[in-house]
């Protein structure tokens, strides 16, 4: 029976924080984010959707309502929520088709997700601001 002092000390304590992740897998979870972040805001973009469509004065009501800092921050995130879904999940069929699945074309495709959706976000987002 083998002595069980001798076997091998496990952690205690697993670090699993996304910031110890490769670039590709911190757009796996952002994917995972944002697609979570769209399905949950889906309600209240409905809701504005019908309050702009049922009069005029809701209508007002609506543009006064996004005229707020913090409600043209939320719909910033949104935005950049909806832009990095776009590209990652782009860049998923092209690793579905198995194109790119190599660790330097995983890297500079990952790369490249982050800084167009962020691109994206700014030059969309300055027409919100």
């Amino acid at each position: 029976m083998p002595d069980l002092t001798a076997k091998k000390q496990r952690p205690v304590w697993y670090n699993l924080s996304p910031v110890n992740l490769p670039l590709p897998g911190l757009v796996s979870i952002f994917h995972r984010v944002s697609g979570l972040l769209l399905f949950l805001a889906l309600i209240w973009m409905i809701y504005l959707l019908d309050l702009s469509l049922r009069s005029e004065a809701d209508f007002n009501h609506l543009k006064e309502y996004l005229g707020f800092p913090i409600v043209k921050l939320g719909l910033l995130v949104l935005l950049w929520s909806f832009l990095h879904h776009f590209c990652a999940g782009i860049r998923f069929l092209f690793l579905d088709l198995h194109k790119g699945i190599d660790l330097p074309t995983a890297r500079a495709t990952s790369y490249v997700v982050f800084v167009a959706s962020i691109l994206l976000t700014v030059v969309l987002g300055a027409k919100i601001w």
